[in-house]
């Protein structure tokens, strides 16, 4: 049984069987299980996006500066990419996901914001849309450089996280109305 709970990728992959397995009881009918998928899909991708964004401005930000400059390399070159990956893919799938979601439940006019009845989950939107373009627009491009990743100088890596930091923490603004928004809209 340990062999099991050594291996991330069967642990997950255990953990998506289980949920198919739930949704497919006789009592569901395809088109429930497809939409059951994507809004888990969505809920899935996320809680990956968010619970690595909090990460970083609760754990990582506020820590490195008292870890010794000899261990700072295990984070920036083997943690901050890796969680940066599912970070930014976090995002850009649960905005995806979200999107056709919205076509699905026939929301996409959300966005448009004028109509009082679908206005909060039309912010919502809003907010995940400004929050991912963060993600994929300014702070990716400048963790590239913060991590090596990119040439830059010192100054222009001391410069370039300045910046991916306040981004990050502009989402970190962003994503509490967000998530009201999005789980607060019917």
């Amino acid at each position: 049984m340990g062999k099991i709970f050594e291996n991330l990728y069967l642990v997950v992959l255990i953990g998506v069987v289980l949920a198919v397995g739930l949704m497919m009881a006789p009592y569901y009918s395809p088109s429930t299980i497809a939409i059951g998928l994507l809004q888990w899909l969505h809920v899935f991708f996320g809680v990956l996006w968010i619970g690595l964004l909090y990460y970083f401005n609760f754990v990582q930000i506020p820590t490195m500066p008292e870890i010794p400059a000899e261990l700072k390399p295990g984070v920036s070159k083997h943690i901050a990419p890796k969680a940066l990956f599912y970070f930014r893919w976090g995002a850009a799938f649960t905005v995806l996901t979200g999107l056709i979601l919205a076509y699905l439940y026939g929301e996409e006019k959300s966005l448009m914001l004028n109509d009082p009845s679908n206005r909060l989950i039309g912010v919502g939107m809003w907010l995940a849309l400004i929050m991912a373009f963060n993600v994929w627009f300014i702070i990716w491009p400048n963790q590239k450089k913060v991590l090596g990743l990119v040439e830059a100088d010192d100054a222009a890596k001391a410069k370039a996280a300045r910046t991916a930091m306040i981004a990050s923490r502009t989402n970190v603004v962003l994503s509490i109305p967000m998530l009201l928004a999005m789980t607060n809209f019917r």
